[in-house]
C-alpha cells in the first residue's frame, strides 16, 4: 500500500485537519476538538496499515511538501510504533470523541471515530508489535541482502510488550463495562440459524453493537459500487448469478478448521473411518414422498455456513429472521452449482465450496455496506492471547474465547479438547486461539497477519487442497448429474431413487494447481513475511532503506 492505497495523501489531509481546524469560523471547541481527534486516529490507522506490510516508516509530522529540507527519511520500527501510539494515547487522554454513538446519532455517525475504536485500535498496534515477527532475540530474515539497520524491522525482544497489550485490553474492558454501548451479539434463539443470524449480525450490519469501528466506500451496494455484491454474489439477489471475477475459494484445511456444531474439532480421519462423511455438512431424512430432505441438521459450526457454500445447505436465506430454505447446494461434480468446476479446479467452486463472507444479496440492496474495521470479538481474542502470552491464568485466557464461541452454540474450548491439557498447555492453546480467529474472520484481514506475526513458515509453506464430491446412484456408482434443476422437477415416482434429494457421496481431496504458490514446491523465504518498498521510491533517494531480503 506504499503508493497504491492514497496514504500520504491521507496522511497530509489528516495533518491538514490537525493544524488547521481551530481555524474554522462558526464552529465550537467541543467539535473542532473532536473532528482533530478523529484525523488523529485516522493518522494511526494508516501507518498501522503500512506498518503491517513494511515495518519501520517515514514519520511526517505535518503538512509535508516534499522540499523540507529537514526530513530525516525512513524510521526505526520502535519510532514508528512509539509515532502511532502516542497519536492514540493523545486522544484516549483527551476524552474528546464520544465513546460510542446510540439512538438517532448512530446513523448519521456510525464510522466516525470513537474512544471506544480508539483504544482497539491501540490493541491491535500494540499485539502485532508484541508478536515474534519483531518481538524476538533475533530479527526475522539473515542472509542475503541482509539490512545494516536490522532496526527498520526489529524490537529485539521484550516480554514487556505483551504485559502491554494485556492492560491495554484490560483497560479496554474497563471502559466498556463503565460506558456499554457495545456487547457480543446474543442468539435470539438457541438454533443453528439463530446463531447464524447472531454472527452475521456481528460483522455485516450497520447497528451491530460489535461493530468498533467501520469504513465504507459508498451508499448502495448495487452498480459498481459496492465490489462484494457484484463480483462476489454475481449480481443476483438469490444467489444465482455467474459472475465469479475475483471470487475467494475455501480450501479444503479452511474448512476442517471448523468443528462440529457443539465445539468438538471435526477430525477427517475418524469421521471417515466411522462411515459418517456424508454427515460433515448436513444430515437429514428421506421422508416418502418428500423430495428435500426433512429435519435437515447443520451439523457444523455455524460460522462455517456464513463463510463458505457447502454441499446440502440451504441456498436461500432470509437476512431479516436468519432462516434458510429454497434448493440445496449441489456442490458435487455435476451438480446444479458446482458444474465441473471442482474437477477441473476453476471459477468459483473451484475448490468444492464457495465463499458467502460479506456476500448479502438482497439484504444489501437495502443497507448501506460496510467493512468491519475494528470489532470487539477482535479484542475478546487478543486479550486471551495477551493473557496467555504475558504468563497469566490459561483458564482466564480461555474464558475470553469460550465467551466468542457461545455466540454461535459451542461449549467450552477446553471441554471440547480434552486431549489438549488446554489448561497446562500454552502452545496448544495459541494453536487453538489462532485456529479461532481464522474461523470467526475470514476475508477480515486476520489469518495471514496471524501468520505473518507467528513467523508460520510452515503454515505458508503446507500445500492446500480443495474437495471433489461424486453423487453416487442406487447402485453407489458415481453420477455426474444435477439434481434440483432437472431430477427434482422432473421425476414424479416417489420409488425411483432420483425422486429424492441426493446423500450418498464419495469424497476425493485433491491438491490445488490453479493459483498454486511458489513457496509449496520452493520453500517460503522469510524475507516475504515483509514487502518490499516500491523500487521507484527507493530509487529516490530520501532515505527509503530496502527491506532485508530485497
Amino acid at each position: 500500500p506504499y503508493n497504491n492505497e492514497g496514504i500520504w495523501e491521507n496522511v497530509r489531509a489528516c495533518w491538514l485537519i490537525i493544524e488547521r481546524i481551530n481555524e474554522v469560523p462558526n464552529m465550537d471547541q467541543d467539535e473542532k476538538d473532536r473532528i482533530r481527534d478523529e484525523a488523529k486516529c485516522l493518522l494511526a490507522a494508516q501507518y498501522f496499515t503500512a506498518f503491517r506490510f513494511f515495518g519501520g516508516m517515514p514519520i511526517i509530522k505535518g503538512t509535508f511538501s516534499g522540499t523540507e529540507s529537514s526530513y530525516e527519511g525512513r524510521k526505526s520500527a520502535q519510532e514508528t510504533l512509539d509515532f502511532m501510539l502516542g497519536l492514540l494515547d493523545e486522544v484516549i487522554e483527551a476524552k474528546k470523541l464520544p465513546w460510542g454513538y446510540t439512538g438517532a446519532a448512530a446513523a448519521s455517525e456510525t464510522g466516525h471515530w470513537t474512544l471506544a475504536g480508539a483504544m482497539a485500535q491501540k490493541i491491535q498496534i500494540l499485539q502485532f508489535a508484541a508478536s515474534p515477527l519483531m518481538n524476538s532475540e533475533a530479527p526475522y530474515y539473515e542472509g542475503k541482502y541482509t539490512m545494516a539497520h536490522p532496526e527498520y524491522v526489529w524490537l529485539g525482544y521484550d516480554k514487556t510488550r505483551w504485559t502491554a497489550l494485556r492492560k491495554a485490553c484490560k483497560d479496554f474492558f474497563t471502559a466498556l463495562n463503565a460506558n456499554g454501548v457495545y456487547h457480543l451479539v446474543v442468539p435470539v434463539e438457541n438454533t443453528q440459524e439463530g446463531y447464524r443470524y447472531a454472527y452475521r449480525q456481528a460483522y455485516m450490519y450497520q447497528d451491530s453493537p460489535e461493530i468498533l469501528h467501520s469504513v465504507r466506500t459508498a451508499n448502495k451496494a448495487h452498480g459498481n459500487d459496492y465490489g462484494w455484491y457484484n463480483l462476489g454474489w454475481g449480481g443476483a439477489a438469490d444467489g444465482g448469478g455467474t459472475n465469479e471475477r475475483c471470487a475467494p475459494n475455501p480450501t479444503q484445511e479452511y474448512a476442517e478448521m471448523f468443528p462440529w456444531a457443539d465445539g468438538t474439532p471435526f477430525d477427517w480421519d475418524k469421521t471417515a473411518a466411522e462411515g459418517k462423511l456424508d454427515e460433515m455438512f448436513v444430515k437429514g431424512d428421506r421422508v416418502p414422498g418428500q423430495k428435500m430432505l426433512q429435519n435437515r441438521v447443520y451439523t457444523r459450526d455455524p460460522r462455517m455456513y456464513e463463510t463458505m457454500g457447502v454441499n446440502g445447505a440451504l441456498m436461500g436465506l432470509d437476512y431479516s429472521s436468519g432462516t434458510s430454505s429454497g434448493a440445496n447446494w449441489e456442490a458435487w461434480v455435476g451438480g446444479s452449482d458446482a458444474s465441473q468446476q471442482p474437477a477441473t479446479n476453476t471459477g468459483v467452486w473451484a475448490t468444492g465450496y464457495r465463499n458467502l463472507k460479506y456476500v448479502g444479496g438482497e439484504f444489501f440492496r437495502r443497507k448501506n455496506p460496510q467493512w468491519s474495521w475494528l470489532q470487539l470479538s477482535d479484542v475478546y481474542l487478543t486479550y486471551a492471547e495477551a493473557i496467555l502470552q504475558d504468563g497469566g491464568s490459561l483458564t482466564d485466557a480461555i474464558s475470553y474465547v469460550d465467551q466468542v464461541r457461545a455466540r454461535v452454540g459451542l461449549k467450552g474450548l477446553a471441554e471440547c479438547n480434552p486431549d489438549k491439557n488446554l489448561t497446562t498447555n500454552k502452545e496448544n492453546l495459541l494453536e487453538e486461539i489462532l485456529r479461532e480467529r481464522a474461523c470467526e474472520f475470514a476475508l477480515q484481514c486476520t489469518r495471514y497477519y496471524d501468520m505473518v506475526r507467528y513467523k508460520r513458515a510452515d503454515l505458508f509453506e503446507r500445500k492446500l487442497h480443495g474437495l471433489r464430491i461424486y453423487r453416487l446412484n442406487a447402485n453407489g456408482e458415481r453420477t455426474e448429474t444435477p439434481w434440483y434443476d432437472t431430477e427434482q422437477s422432473s421425476i414424479d415416482n416417489e420409488n425411483d431413487e432420483r425422486f429424492y434429494e441426493p446423500n450418498k457421496f464419495e469424497y476425493e481431496k485433491f491438491e490445488i494447481t490453479t493459483g498454486a504458490r511458489i513457496w509449496w514446491t520452493d520453500g517460503f523465504d522469510c524475507k516475504w513475511f515483509l514487502q518490499p518498498f516500491p523500487l521507484s521510491e527507493v530509487n529516490k533517494g530520501y532515505g527509503l532503506d530496502q527491506n532485508p531480503g530485497w
